[in-house]
């Protein structure tokens, strides 16, 4: 038999011991290069070390014992990902940090603005009714201390309800029956008076250094007439929709009086039930919350009240010793108006020259402008800082935005109610920052111990009062 098969066989045998060992060096080299980086090595199969995962132990003639080598079974598998490649990341770890806090806010504020957008066409549906529990509001806190008083005074709640709501109604009542007998008593003489005032301003124009003709004054006339006579159809449905809003406003006054009766009787109980609608954990701050918000509606209607009371006096006084007709309508408008800030005054003031001027002249509007501008001014200045205080605290910029946006919300009756109810929001959204930063510190806190400890478990353990304010 020839000799070169068995030198063949120790040639392929020696070759096979060389792999193997360059196998298991390549293998050490991969496991203490996974130790350092902390991933398995390349090859190794995946294992999960926690309870319940056990991985059964290799056996047969695959498996290694003893430390020693057992032959080419021992190799380990490769596997398709090539060494050393790093695994990706968490795709929302790999997400910015700025990125991912405006996405939180984001989405938190478009399902802000969608509630609101929601509880918008809600109020707009229902409009009336909304104004109309809003102004039961006011004119409850307008008279709640009323009630407060008399009650003080030893008379039973029902009998201090009734007489302050009769009362209360019967003045606004006769208020509003004055103001509407002067104008009927005072519309001839004031349209004799109108007229006169035109032709006076008409010489005064012709007279006057801005160079204007009678041709331009008759051009102007001739568009006026023009522009009634083309709109004649939209200003008879315009009449006709008066009898609409008529009923409405009989309907709001009525539900307006039957709200501020039932809100000056049982406001508490309203209170309380409300309370409970809100969830349990957020029920103390909003029990502290709703007495403070209270208090800041009561002293802006009771301060508006004076500081409007004020106004319509002086400036009424002035355009009466000025010969303007129909002063004391014009004042009690004045009054009305001061409930509107910024806007009301300006709008009073001015109705208030216009008639100056188109039924005294020129000389005389110009001196009503004065009076206005003067009381206004002692009002901003003096008045309003000294009368409301710090009870309530509402920036400019912030009153006319409010005006504005509930003036294009709600016509005149959303202008009204938009500074109290900025101004009670301002109050509600201060002490529940205020509560919740409380809160906080108390949780992150140290526990009592000692003689605190106890003294506080004994006001845990005591009942509670049902909620009352």
């Amino acid at each position: 038999m020839s000799r070169v098969p068995g030198w063949l066989d120790r040639l392929g045998a020696g070759l096979s011991r060389m792999g193997e060992r360059l196998a298991e060096r390549r293998a050490q080299a991969e496991k203490e290069d996974a130790d350092e980086d902390g991933f398995p090595p390349v090859g190794a199969e995946p294992s999960d070390s926690g309870p319940g995962h056990d991985v059964p132990a290799p056996s047969g003639p695959s498996a290694p014992s003893g430390g020693q080598d057992s032959g080419p079974a021992a190799v380990p598998q490769r596997m398709p990902v090539a060494p050393g490649v790093i695994p990706r990341p968490d795709p929302a770890a790999a997400v910015p940090w700025g990125v991912r806090v405006a996405a939180e806010v984001g989405w938190r504020v478009l399902v802000l603005a969608g509630t609101l957008w929601v509880l918008m066409k809600v109020i707009s549906a229902v409009q009336l009714v909304v104004l109309a529990f809003v102004a039961a509001l006011l004119i409850t806190a307008l008279l709640q201390p009323t009630v407060a008083r008399l009650r003080r005074h030893g008379v039973p709640r029902g009998p201090a309800t009734a007489l302050t709501a009769i009362l209360g109604f019967v003045v606004m009542g006769l208020v509003g029956w004055f103001v509407a007998w002067q104008v009927v008593e005072n519309i001839d003489n004031l349209s004799d008076q109108i007229q006169d005032g035109i032709d006076e301003l008409r010489n005064w124009l012709l007279n006057s250094p801005f160079h204007v003709t009678e041709k331009q004054i008759n051009e102007i006339a001739k568009n006026l007439r023009e522009a009634i006579g083309a709109n004649t159809d939209a200003i008879t449905s315009a009449g006709l929709e008066g009898v609409t809003v008529v009923v409405e406003a009989l309907t709001g006054i009525l539900l307006t009086m039957f709200s501020t009766l039932f809100l000056l009787y049982d406001g508490r109980r309203i209170w309380e039930w409300t309370l409970k609608l809100v969830p349990s954990h957020a029920r103390p701050g909003v029990a502290g919350a709703g007495p403070r918000a209270w208090r800041t509606l009561t002293a802006y209607v009771r301060g508006t009240v004076i500081v409007a009371l004020i106004d319509a006096i002086f400036i009424g006084l002035g355009i009466y010793f000025l010969d303007v007709p129909m002063a004391v309508p014009l004042a009690v408008f004045i009054f009305l108006f001061a409930f509107i800030p910024l806007v009301g005054a300006v709008v009073s003031g001015a109705l208030a020259v216009v008639v100056a001027l188109v039924t005294q002249g020129v000389f005389t509007a110009v001196m009503t402008l004065a009076v206005v501008l003067a009381v206004q001014q002692i009002e901003g200045h003096i008045l309003q800082p000294f009368i409301l205080g710090r009870a309530v605290r509402v920036h400019p910029l912030a009153v006319v935005l409010s005006v504005a946006a509930g003036g294009m919300v709600a016509g005149i009756g959303g202008a009204v109610v938009a500074v109290p109810l900025v101004a009670v929001t301002n109050t509600v959204v201060g002490y529940l920052n205020a509560y919740d930063r409380g809160t906080a510190g108390l949780r992150h806190s140290p526990p009592p111990h000692g003689s605190t400890a106890m003294g506080v478990a004994a006001v845990e353990r005591r009942p509670s009062d049902g909620g009352a304010l």
